[in-house]
């Protein structure tokens, strides 16, 4: 249950409470009125005992302290907010449920291969950082999330079923019967349902440190270079890349232009903590490229280290996408981070699989798949043949490529000029 619902829910249990006090003291006031047919001294002499004296209420205390001047129980419907006590969480028996279930824990488990991934929720899903948490998993022991990130990993498990629980903590109610969770044999190239709780903002993150990828395909630019937005003909479409780093864009003015397809950046891994983090800025362009007419697809910057990390990178871009039309593919973006980006070690042959485990999640979720890299990445840190069937982007911004190998979609410079645009952005021309 949300907050919003929630909160209905307590205001409903409310009105329900507030309906049954006014039916008491309506009946309270039928038998405390003189009309209707009882006094309320033999009232009062028939609940005492045989020959004992009932002594009249004092003044100023009992049920004397809400009478009107007519002497009827009062009728004001907001004579509970005149309670001091009523919105007290101790005394209030329904804030005290709301509040008890806003600290009741869950545990959500995933496994991509031999591997498990437990994070600890609150009531609405969301980890709950900040606490040394342990989970006792069944046969293997305690696991302390040490970063407090409410995330505990554990790698290199045999596959299976196993069972866990999250021991307890003060100030939470954690499960009170053990969580089962399957952990795979292998990778299936699936989607991971609970991605979301792992996605960042770049609130949560130093963005300096993580989002560093380095363009390779400066390093092999040239003097013939263009850099003027081309005219197309035939199957060929003139389109752009954009990111954060083309701060606010004014779509229309885009289109106007030209502009006939944009790839926008989704978001990227961490190349130092290897956090998922949404692009900011990628919302607003899919929105505004699509509210111009424009075609969109998507792209990534990994920094995958192995296949299960591909996996959990498609997933987030999924989960990204679910509410967007696509009519490009959803590419993974594969370039350096400056030589100190965890996955900047690589061999071809990992680099490769990393490639193939994201583009086969994606296909397998009903998108076409592509990767981009420059030439001088696709010449020495891929094994391109075996990606030949993924829709290739290449970067090289001379006026003739030089690379030999298979692409569909060219990005022929990164100093473009585009009205709508401030500053620099990157043109593409993809052949269809």
């Amino acid at each position: 249950m949300d907050s919003k619902l929630r909160k209905m829910a307590i205001l409903a249990s409310m009105a329900v409470i507030l309906l049954v006090a006014l039916a008491v003291m309506y009946v309270n006031r039928e038998q405390l009125s003189p009309t209707s047919g009882q006094n309320t001294e033999v009232s009062g002499a028939q609940n005492a005992g045989d020959g004992e004296a009932v002594d009249p209420v004092p003044e100023g205390t009992g049920e004397t302290d809400t009478a009107e001047a007519d002497g009827r129980i009062g009728n004001d419907l907001k004579a509970f907010l005149k309670d001091n006590t009523f919105f007290d969480p101790d005394v209030n028996p329904i804030l005290e449920a709301a509040k008890d279930n806003s600290h009741r824990l869950s545990l959500v488990a995933t496994s991509v291969e031999k591997d498990l991934r437990i994070q600890i929720v609150d009531n609405e899903g969301v980890p709950v950082t900040g606490e040394s948490f342990y989970v006792r998993v069944d046969g293997l022991g305690d696991y302390k999330d040490l970063d407090q990130d409410g995330v505990i990993y554990i790698a290199d498990l045999d596959s299976g079923d196993y069972y866990m629980e999250l021991l307890p903590i003060e100030g939470y109610k954690v499960p009170i019967t053990e969580t089962k969770v399957h952990v795979k044999e292998k990778v299936e190239y699936l989607a991971i349902d609970d991605i979301s709780l792992l996605i960042k903002t770049e609130d949560e993150v130093d963005a300096d440190a993580e989002d560093s990828a380095v363009a390779g395909a400066l390093a092999d630019a040239d003097k013939t270079e263009i850099q003027k937005l081309q005219t197309t003909s035939g199957n060929a479409k003139v389109g752009i890349d954009v990111s954060k780093w083309n701060d606010t864009i004014d779509w229309d003015k885009v289109k106007n232009a030209g502009v006939q397809f944009a790839i926008v950046r989704a978001g990227y891994r961490g190349s130092v903590t290897g956090s998922l983090v949404e692009d900011p800025q990628f919302v607003a362009n899919m929105k505004g490229a699509t509210a111009a007419g424009i075609p969109v697809g998507v792209y990534f910057f990994t920094q995958a280290t192995d296949e299960k990390e591909a996996v959990e990178e498609a997933s987030a871009v999924l989960e990204l996408i679910r509410d967007f039309q696509l009519s490009y593919p959803v590419f993974i973006d594969t370039e350096g981070a400056g030589g100190n980006g965890r996955a900047d070690g690589l061999d071809a042959e990992t680099r490769t699989l990393v490639c193939e485990a994201f583009c086969r999640t994606v296909e397998n979720a009903g998108y076409t798949a592509g990767v981009y890299a420059s030439r001088n990445w696709y010449n020495n840190n891929l094994q391109t043949a075996r990606l030949e069937n993924y829709h290739i982007w290449l970067a090289e911004y001379r006026s003739v490529p030089l690379y030999q190998g298979y692409y569909k979609t060219w990005q022929y410079t990164s100093k473009g000029k585009v009205d709508g645009i401030e500053g620099r952005v990157d043109i593409n021309i993809t052949y269809e």
